[in-house]
């Protein structure tokens, strides 16, 4: 009898062990299931330490954030964020400061979102990373236009402020007052060593991209209707660029010939001193650039001014009255000096100085005016003839005009048209 007794409360305690594992293995399982806390889901203040943003999550944007020096913000691929317009006056903003790192790193399938809650141009201020790069302004550093206080600039060409990877910004260029707004992305003193491809700006109130000085390269980039220029640098960039691909909104001009865009690029070295060191000077391969056929006060593609300087080759442009103009002295002397240089450039239209009078540099290599010049699903499509640029390891081999072959579609699953 006492064995039995023993032997019964043996397997009584036995079963009342398996239903606490069976009970704590249940309660972790909920846990993992419990989505994060409402706080852990804003963006607000500043970040000094590292932060790691999830895969799947929607994270709403407040105000300005800002990633100080030490800072870093880790972004998994898939991740959205909303900017709320939350506070009155104020832009919603990421800033980047020197010293502080961004790894966003989105994928073709999954790309990382930053968007708004108001879904029209102007919603908010976008993305801005300041490097420690050099600048051509005086005393060889700036203050960001966000909030007219973050420094940039410095004498470190292969500064790293991180990665942006498979990222689209919709809806940028909030408005402070009637002459300044925000990029999609703005790249202040940005280094080298930062990463820049697969980036797509959606319709912006202000330009997609924009650069001022620095020596940081761009890779795979679109800009979508950006109410004002597509493409801007200024104040010294050297970088590289190579398949990007610029569309204005295509909805016809108006009565007076007016359409929604102003220039496709708009290239400045300084507005105030066109001298100034170093001068801005990219080197650009396979661009396609298509405007909004304007023929009022928009009429320019290309616009080459303040002295800047530029290499620029396998490009198509398309859809402007005037397809590439330059003006001041400084520009133009540097096609005649070989600082400078289009080859296998082929526009619609033609090559002009600003006055209107012709550049005559459709005599350079591989270059063409007055061409008929077609795509498919809007911006799809190469004609055959380019410059290799490949000697260098930034560029891909490409001799062909244009960005987005018809057998490489590198655009398809993480833009919007």
């Amino acid at each position: 009898m006492k064995n039995y007794f023993t032997k019964i409360s043996f397997y009584l305690f036995a079963a009342i062990a398996m239903v606490g594992i069976t009970t704590s293995c249940s309660s972790d399982d909920d846990d993992d299931d419990t989505p994060p806390p409402a706080e852990d889901l804003k963006l607000e203040g500043q970040l000094s330490t590292e932060r790691r943003l999830l895969s799947g999550n929607t994270y709403d944007l407040i105000g300005g954030y800002e990633v100080l020096s030490g800072g870093n913000l880790i972004i998994e691929e898939g991740v959205t964020i909303r900017a709320t317009r939350s506070i009155d006056g104020q832009p919603d903003y990421i800033i980047v400061m020197q010293g502080g790192k961004i790894q966003a790193n989105g994928t073709k399938e999954k790309p990382i979102v930053m968007t708004s809650t108001r879904q029209e141009p102007g919603a908010w201020g976008g993305l801005h990373i300041c490097g420690k790069a050099p600048v051509n302004l005086s005393g060889g550093t700036g203050k960001a236009e966000i909030d007219s206080e973050s420094p940039y600039g410095g004498n470190d060409p292969s500064d790293n402020s991180g990665t942006i990877r498979y990222v689209r910004l919709e809806y940028t260029g909030f408005a402070f007052h009637e002459e300044k707004e925000s990029n999609g992305l703005t790249m202040y003193g940005v280094g080298n060593g930062t990463t820049v491809e697969y980036v797509q700006t959606y319709k912006g109130a202000d330009d997609g991209f924009e650069w001022f000085g620095g020596t940081v390269n761009g890779k795979y980039l679109v800009s979508t209707h950006s109410e004002d220029d597509s493409f801007d640098w200024t104040e010294g960039w050297v970088g590289k660029g190579q398949f990007w691909v610029a569309v204005q909104d295509p909805t016809a001009p108006g009565s007076d010939g007016t359409a929604n865009g102003d220039c496709l690029i708009e290239a400045d070295n300084s507005s105030t001193n066109s001298a100034s060191t170093p001068v801005s000077c990219p080197t650009l391969s396979n661009l396609t650039l298509i405007g909004n056929n304007d023929t009022n006060a928009q009429q320019r593609g290309i616009r080459l001014r303040a002295g800047t300087y530029v290499k620029l080759y396998n490009t198509l442009v398309k859809g402007k009255p005037k397809s590439i103009t330059t003006q001041t002295n400084e520009t133009e002397q540097s096609f005649v000096d070989g600082k400078s240089e289009l080859e296998y450039v082929w526009v619609d239209k033609g090559f002009t100085y600003e006055s209107g009078a012709s550049l005559g540099f459709e005599s350079k290599t591989g270059n063409a005016i007055d061409q008929t010049i077609d795509f498919s699903n809007s911006y799809i499509g190469v004609i055959e003839g380019g410059k290799d640029l490949s000697s260098d390891s930034f560029f891909t081999k490409a001799e062909y005009k244009g960005a987005v072959p018809a057998d490489n579609d590198w655009t398809a699953g993480w833009t919007r048209k």
